[in-house]
């Protein structure tokens, strides 16, 4: 699986094999954002928060980031983009070919990042549902606190919660043991693009936000 992932990070390499080795560090370090569209969801949802997910990493780490891709799941394009970005408020349905594509996407090594808008609970439970239909007898399930994810940038010990006293948890897809799809339930793309201001305050704190979501950006590259 990581060898996999790996090849599919390098597919620019590949296709420039005449590049010196500064060039060719730097296409390496490249990291390519894709900005889902699925189901009935135009990939739309609050605006251009893919390209502030860019932003973040650019600005946060030696990465080197491109443009965000919009992509489908019915794209080829989706192939040649390691890490993939979905967000939503609404109850979506993958289509039995979406499913096919994404199932063969996680097996080449890609990567998604999911985040619920503001407090609607509707779109985590459509992508439970929906990821949970990938792989037979693989089930989206909480990422425990001890898990690299929490410390792959920063380490951290706990993702507290902006309202009450808790703590939230992460939830993934692992396929044999690997951590292929992350979700963040709780409006996690408001905190880290909107301060929180579209989530009035729910969820993960801004800061944290911010910090998990550049973790789960360099984990996707590392593992």
């Amino acid at each position: 699986m990581r060898a996999a992932r790996l090849l599919l990070g390098l597919v620019l390499v590949i296709l420039v094999p005449a590049l010196g080795a500064e060039d060719l560090r730097d296409q390496l370090s490249t990291f390519f954002v894709g900005r889902l569209s699925f189901g009935e969801n135009h990939g739309s949802d609050c605006g251009d928060i893919g390209q502030d997910l860019v932003k973040l990493v650019s600005r946060a780490s030696t990465i080197q980031v491109r443009e965000q891709r919009m992509l489908a799941l019915s794209d080829d394009g989706l192939f040649e983009t390691p890490f993939l970005f979905m967000n939503g408020h609404n109850d979506f349905e993958l289509s039995s070919d979406e499913l096919e594509n994404l199932r063969t996407y996680f097996l080449h090594g890609g990567f998604v990042f999911a985040s619920g808008c503001c407090d609607n609970p509707e779109f985590p439970a459509a992508w439970r549902r929906e990821m949970s239909r990938v792989f037979a007898g693989e089930k989206v399930r909480e990422i425990a606190y001890d898990h690299l994810i929490y410390r792959s940038f920063y380490k951290m010990e706990r993702l507290h919660s902006a309202n009450g006293d808790r703590d939230i948890h992460l939830e993934g897809l692992f396929l044999d043991g690997d951590l292929v799809a992350v979700l963040g339930e709780d409006g996690l793309c408001c905190g880290f693009a909107m301060d929180g201001t579209c989530n009035r305050g729910r969820g993960v704190g801004p800061e944290d936000a911010k910090k998990i979501a550049l973790n789960i950006a360099v984990y996707s590259l590392t593992h």
